[in-house]
C-alpha cells in the first residue's frame, strides 16, 4: 500500500467532488483543514496516514446538506476507502472520526476518542475562526438564504442536534451560537494557541460590524 499515491489520488477525487461548492464547505476548506491537520500532527505522536485521510474526507458528505443525516459522511468515506483497498482498521478509525467530528449545537458533546480525531477536529474548527471563518460564515448564510443581521434577535445555545439543524437565525447570531464557543473546545495545545488569536480577531470584527451597521464612522 503506497500511502503517498493513495493520498494523491484521494486529493484529486475530493477536489473534483467538491470544487463547485459555494457554501464555504468546498475543496479549499478541505485543503486548509488538511494542511492545518498536518501542521498540528507534528507536535503529537499520531498515525499521520489516518489524520490525512480523515482530513481529506471529513466533509465528503456533510450532514448539514443531507437533511441532518450524520451517517452519510462516514458511509461515503467508507465506500471511497474500500475501493482503494485501505486496511479495515484504518477505514474504521477514519469513519469514526468523521462520524463524531462536527459541531451539532452548544449543548451537544462531540468528543473524540483518539488523538488523530482530536487533531482533525481542531483543524476543522480552526477553519471556522479568524478571517476565513468570518468569510465562510457569510458564504454559508447566503447559501441558505439567511439574513446577515437582525438587531435585537437573540442567539440560542442549542441543546440538541435537531434544534441546531432547525435554526434559522442570522449569520451574526451564528458567531454566538457556535464560532465564539470554539476557542474553549480545542483539544490540542497548538490548536488552542492558534484559536486564541483567531477568536480575538472575530471579536474585533463584530465590534466594527455593529459600529458600521449603525452608520458610524
Amino acid at each position: 500500500m503506497d500511502k503517498k499515491i493513495i493520498l494523491k489520488k484521494l486529493m484529486e477525487e475530493v477536489r473534483k467532488r467538491m470544487s463547485s461548492d459555494s457554501s464555504g464547505h468546498d475543496w479549499w476548506h478541505v485543503y486548509r483543514v488538511y494542511k492545518m491537520a498536518v501542521h498540528l500532527a507534528k507536535d503529537e505522536r499520531v498515525d499521520r496516514f489516518v489524520v490525512e485521510l480523515a482530513a481529506l474526507l471529513h466533509d465528503i458528505a456533510d450532514y448539514k446538506f443531507h437533511g441532518g443525516d450524520d451517517t452519510v459522511g462516514p458511509r461515503v468515506a467508507r465506500e471511497i476507502l474500500e475501493k482503494r483497498k485501505i486496511e479495515p482498521e484504518i477505514i474504521n478509525h477514519v469513519c469514526d472520526i468523521i462520524a463524531h467530528l462536527s459541531f451539532k449545537g452548544a449543548g451537544v458533546k462531540s468528543e473524540m476518542k483518539t488523538i488523530e480525531g482530536k487533531i482533525v477536529q481542531d483543524a476543522d474548527r480552526l477553519d471556522a475562526l479568524g478571517a476565513i471563518g468570518i468569510a465562510r460564515t457569510f458564504a454559508y448564510g447566503g447559501s441558505k438564504g439567511r439574513l446577515m443581521h437582525e438587531p435585537g434577535l437573540k442567539s440560542v445555545l442549542h441543546q440538541t442536534k435537531e434544534a441546531y439543524m432547525k435554526n434559522q437565525s442570522t449569520s451574526v447570531t451564528h458567531f454566538y451560537e457556535k464560532l465564539l464557543l470554539l476557542k474553549e473546545r480545542m483539544n490540542t495545545k497548538s490548536a488552542k494557541r492558534i484559536a486564541k488569536s483567531r477568536h480575538e480577531y472575530m471579536v474585533k470584527f463584530l465590534k466594527r460590524f455593529y459600529k458600521e451597521w449603525e452608520g458610524k464612522i
